[in-house]
This record gives structure tokens, sequence and C-alpha cells, in this order.
């Protein structure tokens, strides 16, 4: 198996609170890898090292091979291979939607108009948006705000994708559309880092779950040992609570 990213011994230190300790996992190519665990056990501080929007305070990530955190390493080239997709959308307010989807491409990748809005247009057609190219961001559901911001990620062309709880901002009606499109990208062998609350999303469709708590990976596993047969007490307590709330 060809693997992506190789995190190792990761550490992140905010002051004196150690949010990350000693973390080791790493993400082969085509697989879903979500990211389970309570409020603060650290899951979006690693996403967020992942990819450097937070710079960790010791360890490795390995991308293809090469350590990213050296200082020969370009980062900004490295964050175009990674889609971020935020819980809040982080859409441009004053952009449409197509607009959304191709300023990244035409600023970072130098790609032409023509040819950013050829490619933006093809994933917003796969996430069920292209009817909407021309819609400000605030004409919008929270539900059809996410879409456009995982087309805009897609329109990048990134090696990994990675979301960030992308569902816990949306109305209980939106979720399901948002979760279908993220299915069908996993379907379609998208490489995927998935932090997410969405219990359902994690059994049915990841290759992997990794269960945080406190700041290191308490029980790593396919979904139906984690969920069918945790063997740390800490999963098994979160996962009764979760599932009992459901």
């Amino acid at each position: 198996m060809e693997r992506v990213i190789d995190v190792q011994h990761l550490s992140k230190t905010f002051g004196t609170n150690e949010v990350l300790k000693d973390i080791d996992f790493s993400v082969n190519k085509g697989e879903v890898v979500s990211i389970i665990g309570s409020s603060g056990s650290g899951k979006s501080t690693l996403l967020r090292c992942i990819n450097l929007l937070e710079k960790p305070t010791s360890g490795k990530i390995i991308y293809n091979g090469k350590n990213i955190l050296d200082h020969a390493h370009d980062i900004y080239a490295y964050r175009t291979k990674l889609g971020m997709v935020f819980q809040q959308f982080n859409l441009f307010n004053n952009h449409d939607v197509l607009s959304n989807c191709t300023v990244g491409q035409i600023k970072v990748l130098k790609r032409s108009k023509e040819e950013a809005e050829e490619i933006a247009l093809k994933y917003l057609k796969n996430v069920g948006m292209e009817k909407y190219i021309h819609a400000k961001p605030k004409q919008l559901s929270g539900g059809q705000k996410q879409r456009v911001a995982i087309a805009r990620a897609l329109s990048m062309e990134p090696d990994v994708m990675l979301f960030d709880e992308p569902t816990s901002a949306l109305d209980p009606e939106m979720v399901g559309e948002v979760l279908k499109v993220m299915k069908e990208l996993a379907e379609s062998g998208l490489t995927m880092i998935v932090v997410t609350h969405e219990m359902g999303f994690a059994k049915e469709v990841s290759d992997r779950v990794i269960f945080m708590d406190k700041g290191v990976i308490a029980e790593e596993g396919t979904p139906e040992e984690i969920f069918n047969s945790p063997k740390q007490e800490r999963t098994k307590e979160f996962l009764y609570r979760i599932l009992k709330e459901v």
C-alpha cells in the first residue's frame, strides 16, 4: 500500500498545556480514516497540525517520503496538496459560488480562468451545486455552503482531503446531504482524514477509526473492531455515552 502521510511522535503544546502527546499514525492512498473522541481530546488540533495551520512542537510529518517539518520544505506547495473543509465553511462572502471555487486555482496553482472554471464546474456538479454558481454564500443554506466548501477544496485537486467536523455547524436536516457527498467521495477512492462526531458515518464509510482521548490515540482499528469490540475502557465509555444520546 502506498503511504501518503505518516505522522511520527507528534506533539503540540500551547503554553504549559500539552494538547497532543506522541501521536503516531499513517494514512494510505485511497484510505478513509475517521478520528473520533470527546471535545477537547485533540482531534481538530491534530488535523490543523497535519496541514500546518498549527506548527507541531515536535515530531515528524512524512508526506510522500519527506519530512515536511524540515526547514527546507516548501510549506505552501505542501498545503496545495491537502484540501481542508472546516466546520464554519470559511467561504469568501464577497465572491459568488463559482468564484469561490476558482480563486485559489488561479492565484495558487496559476491556472487560467477558463481552466479553473471548467474544473470548478466539474466539482460543483459532483456535489449537486452547479445550479447555484452565481449565488453569494449569504443566499445559501448551511448544507449548501458546506457542499460548495467541499467543491472548492476538490477544485485544487489535492492528494488528501481533511474534514474538521464538517457537519457540526449544520441543522440536523442538512447533515444528511453533506454526509452523502462525503460518502460518494470516499467511494471514488479519495484519501480522506475525517474528524467527526457522526458515528454512523465513521462506522459505515471508514477503513480505519482512531479514538482520541486527552491528547493521545487511545485506540485504533477497523470500524468493526472499534464499534463492536473496543478493547480500551475509555473507548467503551465514550461509545456508550455517545450512542446512548443518539
